[in-house]
């Protein structure tokens, strides 16, 4: 008997986005009969979709887009976990049963439906304001993109089938009959579709939101998320090469020309819990601690905290000694960056003992809990730091103006030396200073640099295994990596570069959905 296919399930409930434009607390799931009728209803199943993107971004993502790369590991793991070796140690194979990439795949559809309902239902609805049902629409449709963004990142590849296959589209409301005859489409149509959303998305967003909605997605938002799409296609699988960088190009320069937007003065206050939706902020995912049961509040304080601390790291909750920080990404850092004691330690002194711990851990989002994991930090999924770095070596793979890729790499190393650091080391003369053109012998030291800058200043966000991919570096990369964690019987294999589909989804319609190489197929 065939399972129903796991995104078809999903009970519309409303859980808003953010603490200004609605509370953050969840109302009780609400029966779609009768609802979706009005301006209001469709902003809160708006809402809605905002809300749940805290379930993919808790813990999941951490695991997919940081854990597998050379970032960061786990500090403590208990037993033998499969889950957390296979995507950690690349563990062959990594089983389309580890329940991260399930969790993955089953949270973006949740997401997605959420957004098709909106994309569906708007246009029956009875709107006092006209001009709302094109920006609710686009709204669910940036947010749609995010989604298969992360999807299409994750399991896109080649398939069984020796072709590119991407993920599932599902473009609207559908019901299990239909849902049967679902297969993935090509990569190719997964990006088509994304920049057909972001594109919409672009044209029918606001600017700016007034103080009460401030959080809720703008056109540089969309601007920003597209260049991301563009470099994507233009490196691997797709490799689509100089058009997508220099449509990338474009949309950098359009959301690096918006004065809405701009750098904060300090590396740090980008993660101060009292200064979330900055200038220099582009999209947050909105948590707020406080709320019943803690559900709207966010865990990686406690998650990323070494397991055996107390009181030394956090305050109050939990530790998960999650995320934690690989030797060479200590190494990374130059001497005094104060990016480093913003965002990691290299250890902490036992309180009981007076004994230092040689345990790493990621400090980044600190905050004290009210209770449990209930931190009140957002996840910045899109910055202009990013969008600035991506600028530059979209310039240079594509052969533009090399003196102004060099002019942004040079302005995220000015904000990090004017960071205040570690207060116990003195900042040495020359540190973290301006590159010139004369430092680079070709343009392949020069987006190595950029790299290794992407790679500091965007640490424990989500972005480097995705960076590693894109630009076909990961072989090279993990290979060390792993042989530097002591993994001497790891082979490098191609397949490792897409995670399976999960199996959820493969016994959902045996023999129709395409398994990626390297895997079973059912």
């Amino acid at each position: 008997m065939k399972k129903t296919i796991i995104f078809l399930i999903v009970l519309i409930g409303l859980a808003a986005c953010r603490e200004d434009f609605i509370e953050l607390n969840p109302p009780s799931n609400l029966n779609s009969t009768g609802f979706y009728k009005t301006q209001t209803d469709i902003n809160q199943a708006v809402l809605s979709a905002y809300g749940n993107l805290r379930s993919v971004y808790n813990g999941t993502f951490i695991r997919i887009g940081e854990i597998r790369s050379d970032n960061s590991t786990f500090s403590w793991l208990a037993g033998n976990p499969a889950n957390e070796k296979g995507i950690d140690e690349f563990m062959s194979p990594l089983l389309p049963e580890n329940g991260y990439p399930t969790s993955c795949w089953n949270d973006c559809y949740n997401i997605i439906l959420r957004c098709n309902i909106v994309i569906g239902r708007s246009g029956n609805a009875a709107f006092a304001d006209t001009t709302l049902r094109k920006q609710y629409v686009a709204e669910a449709r940036f947010i749609r993109a995010l989604m298969y963004f992360w999807l299409n990142r994750t399991f896109g590849g080649m398939a069984l089938n020796n072709q590119l296959l991407g993920a599932i589209i599902v473009d609207k409301e559908i019901d299990q009959n239909i849902a049967y005859t679902l297969e993935r489409a090509s990569l190719q149509a997964n990006y088509d579709f994304i920049v057909d959303d972001l594109k919409f998305a672009e044209q029918n967003l606001p600017e700016s939101y007034s103080s009460t909605d401030r959080g809720r997605v703008t056109k540089a938002g969309a601007q920003g998320l597209l260049g991301k799409v563009y470099m994507n296609m233009a490196g691997y699988p797709l490799n689509k090469g100089n058009e997508l960088y220099n449509l990338a190009i474009t949309k950098f320069s359009e959301v690096i020309n918006n004065t809405n937007y701009s750098l904060v003065p300090s590396y740090k206050d980008l993660f101060d819990v009292a200064k979330k939706n900055s200038k220099e902020s582009l999209f947050e995912i909105q948590y707020k601690k406080g709320s019943p049961n803690g559900a709207t509040g966010s865990p990686w304080n406690n998650n990323f905290a070494p397991r055996f601390s107390d009181k030394e790291v956090v305050l109050v909750g939990d530790k998960g000694g999650v995320n934690a920080p690989t030797d060479d990404m200590s190494k990374a850092y130059e001497f005094a960056d104060p990016r480093k004691y913003v965002s990691m330690r290299d250890g902490w002194k036992n309180a009981k003992t007076g004994a230092w711990m040689n345990d790493k851990y990621v400090c980044k989002y600190y905050d004290i809990a009210t209770s449990g994991s209930d931190n009140g930090n957002n996840w910045i999924e899109l910055r202009l730091g990013d969008i600035y770095l991506l600028y530059a070596e979209a310039l240079v793979r594509a052969g533009g103006d090399k003196l102004i890729a060099l002019t942004y790499l040079n302005k995220i190393r000015q904000r990090a030396r004017n960071t205040p650091g570690d207060p116990a080391i003195t900042k040495p003369a020359g540190l973290l200073k301006d590159f010139q053109l004369s430092d680079f012998a070709d343009d392949q030291s020069f987006i190595m640099a950029i790299e290794n800058e992407r790679r500091i200043e965007l640490a424990f966000e989500n972005h480097r295994w995705f960076d590693l991919v894109r630009t076909g570096r990961a072989k090279q990369v993990m290979i060390a990596e792993q042989a530097a964690d002591g993994y001497g019987s790891f082979v490098w294999s191609d397949d490792m570069l897409a995670y399976p589909i999960p199996m959820t989804v493969m016994q959902s319609n045996p023999g129709k959905i395409i398994q990626n190489k390297g895997y079973t197929q059912l």
